[in-house]
Parts: structure tokens; C-alpha cells; sequence
């Protein structure tokens, strides 16, 4: 055997993605480049460790077990690497975040400070639905969610960072007036939908159920940003999060239609797992932001207030 802590990344990233084309986009590799380490790394066993099936990959029960215990051998490989830093006197280890897919707007900015005091600590930081934000919390993969709709069936601890504002937006094509409507303009405009399992979209079901709205269905999308498209395009109206607007607001591409009961408002969350055993670039982490949310929120956030 003569296999490299290389080949085992690759093949671990390729069973936990079962896809070589995924696992090449997430290791900044080619393709091919992913293909050849996993056929050097397959070459040293006589049972094989993944099998292609109707053009979709999948791994063996060997190949299985193989991961697992790449994954140890990897997990090893970094507290080694830990250690020699922290006795250099380094805060050092890995950061694992999940956020939900507009909290990419909001996380970054109580990162960017923790990040530059210790250029040791390496982030690793996943923006998916909230689904699979609450799948990975739940699984204990990470240290740490972003959330604006508090999961009821775990038990967590949180800290709030900062408020989420929902509004009623359209593109800059049709003039509104600047009074309030009433909530039976809905009728009257093709509403855009995040997908199932997103945040955006359990407010916006929840707001539209509790009001008892005749809402038009119009389309679903898979991401804010293409919801963000395709409002821009005319194709419909959406609710969305004000904190993923910004840009649009100021060049006049989009604009919020006053509407009563508007804005929904909700929290950002950062959650965790309760009883977890932080780890100590958790804990720095967590401190930091004890420490210093207020003043972020004052730097990064003050355009925020502007809109009530």
C-alpha cells in the first residue's frame, strides 16, 4: 500500500459528494485531475471502492468503510497540524458554519475580523436551505448555524446578531404609490417562491397563511439570487430579505411596494447544539462575537435602519 493523504481527501470528498464533477468544483481540481487519484487510489485495492450505475456513481460497502476511515486518518493529520501551531502560540483549527442561503449576506462580516486576529483558524462555511442547515446541525458536523427561523424540535443555544426584514418587491417597470396597501393587492400580482425547506419561504407561507392571502403562485426557484433575477425581469413579485437587496435598492432595479403588516420580521440566530463540547476556535469565536457584535452591527448594518 502507497496511497497518499492526497488520494484519501479525494476519494473522501468524492464518497461523501458521489460525484466526481462536485467533488472536483469543492477541491478546486479538474475533473480529470479528481478521476486520476481516484483510479491510482482504487489500483491499491482488489475490491473496488465506488461503481458506476446508470451513468450516477455510487460507492461500495467497502468503499464505505474506506471513508471512514480516511476521515480519521485526515482528522488526525489536522490536530497534528493544530497542535505544532498552537504551540507556536497560534489559535489554530478548523471553524465549521452552516448558514442558510441569504445568511451568506449577514455571516461574513462577523467572520472578517476573528479571521485576520487568527490567520491559522481555517473556515469552513456551507450556505445551503435551511433543511439541510438544520440536517447538519442535528448530525453535529458543525460547530455553529445561521438561522432566522429557531428549530423547535432540537434543543439549541443562540445568540442573537441581528434582525431580518422581509419585504413585498417588485422591479422598477410600474410606479406604486407610496402609501400602504391594502394586503388584497396580492390578487392582483404573480407571486415568486423560494423552494421547500428555505427559510424566505416558511415566513413567506406563514405571513400569507395567518393573513388568509389570495396569493398567485407563479413560479419556485431554487436560490434568492434567482429569485432576485427574476423579479428584476418582470417575470413576478416576491417577499424577500431586505439584507439581500441592497444593491438592487440603490440602482433601482428593484423596489419595495409598501404593503400593510410589512415588514416581516424576524432574528438572526447563531445556534449551536446544546451541551456541545465547543472546541477552542469555537469558543474564541463565540466570545468574539459577544464581544465585538455590537460594533459590527454599528459599522457593517447602520444602512440597514433605514428601512422600518
Amino acid at each position: 500500500m502507497n496511497y497518499t493523504l492526497h488520494q484519501l481527501q479525494v476519494f473522501l470528498k468524492v464518497a461523501q459528494l458521489q460525484s466526481i464533477t462536485k467533488a472536483a468544483s469543492e477541491l478546486h481540481l479538474t475533473q480529470p485531475a479528481v478521476s486520476i487519484q481516484l483510479k491510482n487510489l482504487q489500483d491499491q485495492f482488489e475490491i473496488p471502492l465506488t461503481e458506476v450505475v446508470g451513468r450516477k456513481l455510487y460507492v461500495t460497502d467497502f468503499g464505505s468503510e474506506i471513508a471512514k476511515v480516511a476521515q480519521e486518518i485526515l482528522n488526525q493529520v489536522d490536530e497534528i497540524n493544530s497542535k505544532t501551531l498552537a504551540y507556536k502560540g497560534h489559535l489554530t483549527g478548523r471553524l465549521k458554519i452552516s448558514v442558510v442561503s441569504t445568511g451568506k449576506y449577514v455571516m461574513p462580516y462577523f467572520l472578517s475580523d476573528f479571521l485576520k486576529e487568527h490567520p491559522a483558524v481555517e473556515l469552513l462555511l456551507d450556505v445551503t436551505n435551511k433543511a439541510k442547515v438544520l440536517e447538519d446541525l442535528e448530525k453535529n458536523e458543525v460547530d455553529f448555524s445561521l438561522v432566522s427561523v429557531l428549530p423547535l424540535h432540537l434543543q439549541v443555544e443562540k445568540i442573537e446578531l441581528l434582525q431580518n426584514k422581509l419585504f413585498l418587491v417588485g422591479n422598477s417597470e410600474k410606479q406604486f404609490r407610496k402609501q400602504a396597501y391594502d394586503k388584497k393587492l396580492f390578487e392582483t400580482l404573480p407571486l415568486i417562491y423560494r423552494e421547500q425547506g428555505s427559510g424566505t419561504r416558511y415566513v413567506m407561507e406563514n405571513f400569507i397563511q395567518k393573513n388568509k392571502l389570495p396569493v398567485r403562485k407563479k413560479m419556485e426557484l431554487t436560490s434568492n439570487e434567482a429569485v432576485k433575477q427574476a423579479v428584476i425581469a418582470g417575470l413576478g413579485f416576491s417577499i424577500m430579505p431586505l439584507i439581500g437587496i441592497k444593491n438592487e435598492l440603490m440602482d433601482n432595479d428593484l423596489q419595495i411596494i409598501p404593503m400593510k403588516g410589512f415588514p416581516i420580521k424576524s432574528t438572526w440566530h447563531m445556534i449551536w447544539l446544546k451541551g456541545k463540547n465547543l472546541s477552542p476556535v469555537a469558543k474564541a469565536f463565540l466570545q468574539h462575537l459577544k464581544s465585538e457584535k455590537a460594533r459590527i452591527i454599528q459599522e457593517r448594518f447602520a444602512w440597514y435602519e433605514d428601512y422600518a
